[in-house]
């Protein structure tokens, strides 16, 4: 063991470029440290690199800093975790800075709104301010050198005695977010330190560098948080976007790691660039780039720029801030995974050089801004500034959102871009605008602020890539090669909520009240004195709150398969219908209660004469009863999709969830769940459930159970081996005419000649057979939806869904089941983004959504992942129907 770790700690006393002061790891050579300002070592008990360094330790040593440098150093919390753990901020400056705190913000604040700030006043504002720089680690939790580079930043700046550091002390203020994802950060550890031996192991197929699912990559309900910078579903998000319009910071770093066999990444970044970045914003990522390559140099460290990680997708930590006016860029180190890693090329990647090299780019970013903050600030300024003329003087001079059926959706939309720093307001009266009535309460979005770019970003159904990049695109995809995208191409917030939102050339004249990012949907109950019944429309997020609360407070429910009218009101299918006679005394009183937790809007009435639709009495309306849902869990689930279908159900709608390890399910005892959730797997479920698996589910769905299928679960599902249902995985479309190349007879090694006569031949010849279709990048597509059906219930006769993946199936045959979602024709199907044509040709008319009966039960397949990063708020209603209504239309023995 003692040979291990000190093989170990000689890789760090012999990087390249790193220098030991006073018995300390620095990467500034002839560096002398304060030793007021306890190190690592003295802290923690081990030096940076031959340990991982956990969440609480990090803290701990972070609590040392400011308490050796309280007037220089404040820990600031914003959230917590899931899990119990903080979130927290370093603020490092000099005394004065510090002292002078607030000042500085009010500063950036009236910076940061030209419309009030007279241009001498900004210009004396841009001469005085530091420079601010905001360093972010450790997003993805196994991504581990960051945090510990984040605290030896901190020692750095603070104790550091160069040039350099005094620099960036005189003319900056620096934030650290030193661990984005704690949780994850706890689970990696946990995996990894359980499966550490005598020394480390740098093989890569060493159970310490294979860690099983779900990794430490995500937070509690596996989410990937550097996806979630626009939606903001999750505490860190939720947490850290108000610290970072708290202070605007003019940069923005998002520190990673990727692949052990790379090197190490900076600005600038790959093509393609989302449009809504600024000339300069581009310009400035240079800067950067090149004082870090200037570092890399002297120290030998290689590095490259401008491949893979692009800045066109809005919902990264190193992109979000750009639409305030910053600059983000994300570094991304090649990872160890643990305290050594071998290289393809034979070489030890140790944790110590990677800690390192994220280390000397903090460094060199808060270099950068201290020299050109001047500069920074005019941009940031410029940048705001030109927004407001673009909103002014543009095509589009608002964003206005009416009220309609789907209220509570309208209301969080609003919330959500007022979150964000945008300006939303409430129509007091009604008014209106493009030649279109608006009713009081409509939301309006003025386009003539300093956020203008960021809204175009959010709200426009279609943000172009540059035609260059996809005729390359077009280009690789001919020669079979993968395409270059890193992300989705789609992500408009309206058609993701499945909202009416217009784009207007006016700017309503109209009476507002301003929007806050914490305003709560209102829900309200209408005649609480009713004596016959309380219904409340189907349709609404708000509406599946309330069943889900209502089940777990014991309260009888039922619901329609059918619209009804009662009283001249027409009301949705789904529409839940709490009877007085059937609930127990003070039923009036508990809904009022469900009503300000679950934003719900009900309806008292004095009558059940129903004049149009089914009655409450009919077969048509069938009773909810509480149920158990189950989910697989583990290998070989897409952890993503669990953990946020997961959060989906439990969090956003209140019902709690048991997950259920996959392998459990090949003999588990099912009878007391009524609902099994099999998340997408990338089609591997055959692998661990088997032929034993298919016969314990399919019995247990013949007796009365409903098994849902989401994205490439349907894979196993339309498996003929296990036949829950009749669809099918389709192959890739071949074009029409496409000849065949002659085939050898079972005994003859080879085949006839053939001439090949020009170059469309040759594509023809050698076009690849059976193949899945291609990868879709992500686009936004249209659904037709069956409103007759009970699935349908509360769902608008057109949804959209953002498409992914390869899987294409079969449509059901009449007869066999229903297609209650399909998608759109091919000229109809794209409402934004990215579609390759061959893919909207062989997607065009396929199901989103199925289900057929399997005995007393019912089989629910959703093809494609729609709970996902869950942004896509609009589909949600394909879950919670398939769950609630898929329960209640089976036929369990009570």
């Amino acid at each position: 063991m003692l040979r291990g770790w000190l093989s170990v700690l000689l890789l760090l006393g012999l990087l390249i470029g790193s220098a030991r002061a006073d018995g300390v790891f620095t990467a500034w050579p002839d560096t002398r440290f304060d030793p007021a300002i306890p190190s690592f070592e003295a802290v923690l008990g081990y030096e940076p690199g031959s340990r991982i360094t956990r969440p609480d330790e990090a803290l701990r040593y972070l609590e040392a800093l400011e308490a050796a440098a309280p007037d220089r150093m404040k820990i600031i919390d914003y959230g917590t975790t899931w899990q119990g753990r903080r979130l927290v901020y370093a603020i490092i400056g000099t005394p004065q800075t510090i002292a002078n705190l607030d000042a500085i913000k009010a500063d950036i604040k009236a910076l940061s709104d030209p419309r009030s700030l007279p241009k001498a006043d900004a210009d004396a504002m841009i001469e005085r301010l530091p420079g601010t720089v905001w360093l972010s680690y450790g997003v993805h939790g196994n991504e581990i050198s960051s945090t510990e580079a984040a605290l030896l930043t901190a020692w750095h700046v603070l104790a550091g005695q160069s040039v350099q550091l005094e620099n960036i002390r005189n003319n900056t203020v620096l934030f650290i977010d030193p661990m984005q994802n704690p949780d994850g950060r706890a689970r990696f550890l946990a995996a990894y330190e359980q499966a550490l031996g005598l020394e480390p192991q740098g093989d890569r197929i060493s159970a310490e560098h294979d860690l099983g699912w779900p990794g430490g990559r995500t937070n509690h309900y596996l989410f990937d948080l550097n996806r979630d910078w626009f939606r903001i579903s999750q505490p860190e998000t939720k947490g850290r976007v108000p610290a970072l319009l708290e202070w605007l910071p003019l940069v923005m770093v998002d520190a990673h790691e990727m692949g052990g066999d790379s090197t190490y990444f900076f600005a600038p970044e790959a093509v393609p660039y989302n449009p809504h970045l600024t000339a300069s914003q581009k310009q400035n990522l240079h800067l950067f780039g090149e004082n870090h390559a200037r570092h890399f140099d002297r120290f030998g460290i290689p590095y490259f720029t401008r491949e893979i990680f692009d800045a066109f997708y809005p919902g990264y930590g190193a992109s979000w801030p750009s639409y305030y006016g910053g600059i983000a860029m994300t570094y991304e180190q090649a990872s160890s995974r643990g305290l050594v890693y071998r290289r393809y090329d034979g070489k030890d990647l140790s944790y110590a050089e990677t800690i390192r090299n994220h280390l000397i780019t903090s460094l060199s970013t808060a270099e950068v801004v201290a020299d050109n903050r001047r500069k920074l600030y005019s941009d940031f300024y410029n940048y705001r500034s030109s927004a407001i003329e673009e909103g002014r003087k543009g095509d589009v001079k608002s964003w206005l959102i009416p009220t309609q059926s789907d209220q509570a959706g309208a209301d969080e939309l609003a919330r959500l871009l007022a979150f964000q720093g945008i300006e939303v307001a409430r129509a007091s009266a009604s008014f209106r605008a493009c030649g279109v009535d608006y009713k009081a309460g409509a939301y309006v979005i003025d386009m003539a602020q300093p956020e203008k770019r960021r809204i175009s970003v959010l709200m426009n159904r279609q943000v172009p890539m540059a035609a260059d990049f996809i005729a390359d695109q077009e280009a690789r995809r001919a020669r079979n090669l993968p395409d270059e995208i890193y992300d989705t191409t789609a992500w408009s917030l309206p058609l993701m909520f499945n909202l009416e939102a217009t784009a207007c050339a006016d700017k309503p004249r109209v009476e507002t009240i301003a929007v806050a990012g914490d305003t709560p949907h209102q829900g309200r109950l209408e005649n609480p004195d009713a004596t016959v019944a309380f219904l409340a429309p189907w349709g609404e997020a708000s509406a599946a709150r309330l069943l889900s609360a209502a089940l777990r407070h014991g309260l009888k429910v039922k619901s329609s398969d059918e619209p009804f009218t009662l009283l001249d009101k027409r009301y949705p299918s789904g529409t839940l219908i709490f009877e007085i006679g059937d609930n127990d005394p003070g039923l009036n009183t508990k809904l009022a209660a469900l009503v300000e937790t679950t934003g719900a809007r009900i309806v008292g009435v004095n009558t059940s004469w129903v004049t149009d639709g089914p009655s409450f009495g009919s077969n048509k309306v069938l009773p909810h009863l509480p149920i158990r849902i189950a989910m697989a869990w583990d290998e070989p689930t897409n952890s993503y999709n669990a953990g946020n279908s997961r959060f989906i159900i439990e969090r956003r709608y209140g019902y709690p969830v048991t997950p259920i390890r996959t392998d459990r399910l090949k003999s588990a005892d099912l009878r007391h769940y009524d609902v099994l959730i099999l998340p997408d797997s990338r089609g591997r479920y055959q692998s661990h459930l088997g032929e034993a698996g298919a016969k314990n589910l399919k019995d247990w769905v013949q007796d009365g159970g409903v098994i849902i299928g989401l994205g490439s679960a349907t894979d196993w599902l339309a498996d003929p081996k296990v036949d829950l249902l009749s669809i099918r995985k389709e192959k890739e479309a071949q074009p029409d005419g496409l000849p065949d190349y002659p085939k050898a007879k079972e005994d003859e090694s080879t085949v006839a000649g053939v001439v090949i006569k020009d170059r469309e031949a040759y594509d023809a010849l050698t076009h690849a057979r059976d193949r899945a279709p291609d990868q879709i990048p992500g686009a936004i597509v249209r659904a037709l939806v069956d409103e007759t059906h009970w699935l349908a219930a509360g769902l608008k006769p057109t949804v959209y869904t953002l498409v992914t993946g390869r899987g294409i199936y079969t449509p059901v045959a009449i007869g066999e089941g229903v297609n209650v979602v399909r998608f759109a024709g091919p000229e109809d199907l794209v409402a934004s983004g990215l579609l390759w044509q061959e893919s909207r040709n062989q997607l065009a008319y396929k199901p989103l959504m199925v289900n057929e009966e399997e005995g007393r039960g019912q089989v629910i397949a959703i093809t494609q992942e729609s709970t996902t990063r869950a942004y896509q708020d609009g589909l949600d209603l394909l879950l919670i129907n398939a769950i609630f209504r898929g329960a209640q239309h089976a036929r369990p023995p009570r």
